[in-house]
């Protein structure tokens, strides 16, 4: 069971910050995130990994924002349902460490280099031989660092301009359900519309949202995806995004005290994400 967090403010309040304080995550908050993130249990089978490093104060690993100290990688293999169940794991831990005070920046092109210095993919193990966090497209073999996020304490100038000017919780604007919402939402229950209200809001690369939502007839099933065939410009694991989005929709059904059994599979080159309720 998910520790009872305010998981719905966590989801709303939660922004992108590319501005840090210069300074480490206490280590109350530090030690609560790596216990949540140890004794967490999915609805699913995975092997996503969560490890925890240091970095140094400058812009070598994420080349847009200086690195605070505190930082975690989200590792799995590469195939598409493992790079998906990256998405659901690691939205958990950016959530909880929302909740925390602690602000964080899901980040896809970090330097690979760098990374490789402070976090070596085999330890002290690792040679020259040895498989880099890097990959190119298509599935490797091993386990890689999908994504990264710095961990820390925001500056004012840290927030998108669009946050700065408008003030708001949000980061940007969302697409309404009925957007994204295979059919209509008339025979909806308000159980369902509260979970794919904060399913839209999961973020996005380059905030393209998307995802897509459909429902059974009969309510019971509820699938998330992206078209079939889709590519963005500029992210190559929009199956990530796609995960991100099933975390807020299984947070929205617990939160009105919903069980459902969760399953991914890879269904003509993407993740899907279903939900039997």
């Amino acid at each position: 069971m998910l520790e009872k967090i305010d998981w719905e403010s966590a989801i709303n309040v939660r922004r992108s910050v590319r501005s840090f304080e210069m300074r480490e995550v206490d280590k109350d908050s530090m030690d609560k995130l790596k216990i949540f993130m140890a004794d967490m249990e999915a609805s699913f089978t995975h092997n996503i990994k969560i490890r925890f490093f240091k970095a140094n104060s400058d812009k070598k690993l994420y080349s847009t924002f200086n690195s605070p100290p505190d930082d975690m990688a989200f590792i799995s293999n590469t195939d598409i349902v493992s790079i998906s169940k990256v998405g659901f794991i690691g939205e958990l831990a950016i959530l909880y460490a929302t909740n925390l005070g602690i602000s964080t920046c899901w980040y896809g092109h970090y330097s690979l280099e760098e990374l490789e210095k402070i976090m070596p993919h085999l330890g002290e193990n690792n040679t020259s031989d040895n498989p880099k966090w890097g990959y190119g497209k298509g599935v490797v073999e091993g386990e890689r660092a999908i994504c990264i996020s710095p961990l820390g304490y925001w500056k004012k100038d840290g927030l998108r301009l669009a946050d700065r000017v408008t003030g708001s919780f949000m980061s940007y604007k969302r697409k309404e359900i009925s957007e994204l919402l295979q059919g209509s939402t008339e025979s909806l229950t308000p159980e369902l519309l509260y979970a794919l209200d904060l399913s839209r809001k999961a973020p996005s690369g380059a905030n393209s949202q998307h995802w897509r939502f459909k429902v059974s007839s009969d309510l019971k099933t509820i699938s998330i995806s992206m078209p079939v065939g889709y590519k963005h410009i500029k992210w190559e694991h929009p199956d990530v995004d796609i995960g991100i989005c099933a975390c807020h929709f299984w947070l929205g059904l617990l939160l009105k005290g919903i069980q459902s059994k969760v399953s991914v599979s890879e269904e003509e080159g993407r993740a899907v994400w279903q939900f039997e309720i």
